[in-house]
Parts: structure tokens; C-alpha cells; sequence
């Protein structure tokens, strides 16, 4: 779920499907298209939208929990668009 802090945008992650959600978000907020982000990339629009859709990724799996067996939070932070990141 998206949460605001002074224009940085960020994104709680407990599973594969809330990283697609952040990723959504944040790509909406740069204010780009699937295929823009895509063309940036290097893959194709379709392996984005699976992405955002948050398709089942074992490895996301297993890593988001181990890190919540350890007790710890992932987030997604997107700062303003002109900090220079």
C-alpha cells in the first residue's frame, strides 16, 4: 500500500504481487508507459505487465520469506523525480 512522506512514495512489499504494485506505481508516477519502461529496460511490454501483475516468482517468494522469518520489513521508497538518483 502506497504511503506518502514529503512527495517520497513508498511501497510495504510482502510478497511478489506488492512489488509489481510498487512497480506499477512508481512507473505511473514517473508518468512512463509499460512499453516506455520496457524499451528502457531491454525486454519486451509484456514481460513488464507480468511483472506489475506480479506473477509468481519463486525466488521473490522464498527471499521475501526469509526476510520476514528474520523480522525484517522490505520497502520500496521512490523519491521526487528531480533529486538526481
Amino acid at each position: 500500500m502506497p504511503t506518502s512522506d514529503e512527495a517520497v512514495r513508498t511501497w510495504r512489499v510482502n510478497a511478489p504481487a506488492d512489488l509489481g504494485r510498487a512497480l506499477a506505481g512508481a512507473r505511473r508516477s514517473r508518468g512512463l508507459s509499460q512499453d516506455e519502461l520496457a524499451t528502457a529496460l531491454g525486454v519486451h511490454r509484456s514481460y513488464v505487465a507480468e511483472l506489475e501483475a506480479g506473477s509468481s516468482v519463486q525466488m521473490l517468494e522464498r527471499l521475501l520469506r526469509a526476510f520476514k522469518r528474520l523480522g525484517a520489513e522490505v520497502e520500496v521508497r521512490l523519491p521526487p523525480a528531480g533529486d538526481g538518483r
